[in-house]
């Protein structure tokens, strides 16, 4: 899900309501990806500690292609590792009029900075660098919602190629995931997941993935959409 940091995100999207939230709706393991930038992320997860929600570190990156690409990682130095090879590449200013703030928060919900690069840009990274950089980290990298006819892999080029190892597929609210099976078929060997893309507090939970996990870490759900281990995502 998104945060506040997001242009695209409400304001009320901040990380103590976010926790709050999560922790409401029963979820217990959840992923803060904003646009091109991890910022936020520290802050969730401390906001996170007092409950039973696990907060993982990560980032929707935007590829020079304008593929969105989830980026997941196990520790948040590795996501701000990331970040740093994507704001080195992310041209341009945001207008805070135009595409809205870009707000740093930290866990008590109070505003600790205004981030002024263009965080709904493109990186100057290809697909196939963005998902070679985090598996580098050590990361998962999942295909952004698929199923969206702008901004997913298969809208921006037709189709995945062979040599695009993506760890995932996500789906979005408007398909089901049997639908998805049937339209998506050359794709049987990944996992689908889905996730709620959440901008609005209203829409955290609205879709969600279950997992068959020993323990709500990274490294169970990495083993969850790679199948190994008798780990797996639940589909049913």
């Amino acid at each position: 899900m998104h945060t506040c940091l997001s242009p695209c995100g409400d304001l009320m999207m901040s990380p103590r309501k976010i926790a709050a939230q999560a922790c409401k709706k029963h979820i217990d393991i959840l992923a803060i990806c904003d646009h091109n930038s991890a910022e936020n992320v520290p802050a969730v997860m401390r906001a996170a500690r007092m409950g039973e929600v696990t907060v993982l570190p990560g980032m929707e990156i935007c590829t020079r292609e304008e593929i969105h690409v989830l980026a997941i990682f196990e520790y948040d130095s590795l996501a701000f590792a990331m970040q740093s090879i994507v704001y080195d590449r992310l041209p341009g200013k945001n207008d805070a009029d135009a595409f809205g703030l870009q707000v740093v928060a930290n866990e008590h919900d109070e505003v600790v900075g205004i981030q002024e690069r263009l965080l709904m840009g493109a990186v100057e990274l290809s697909v196939d660098e963005v998902v070679s950089d985090i598996h580098t980290l050590g990361g998962v990298a999942i295909a952004s919602h698929i199923d969206r006819e702008h901004s997913s892999v298969i809208s921006q080029l037709g189709f995945i190629p062979a040599t695009l190892r993506f760890d995932a597929l996500e789906l979005s609210v408007h398909i089901t995931t049997e639908d998805a099976r049937e339209r998506f078929a050359p794709y049987a060997e990944y996992a689908f997941v889905r996730n709620s893309d959440a901008h609005f507090l209203d829409d955290v939970g609205n879709n969600t993935s279950e997992y068959l996990l020993e323990r709500p870490t990274f490294s169970e759900l990495a083993r969850a959409l790679r199948r190994t281990d008798g780990r797996m995502v639940c589909e049913g």
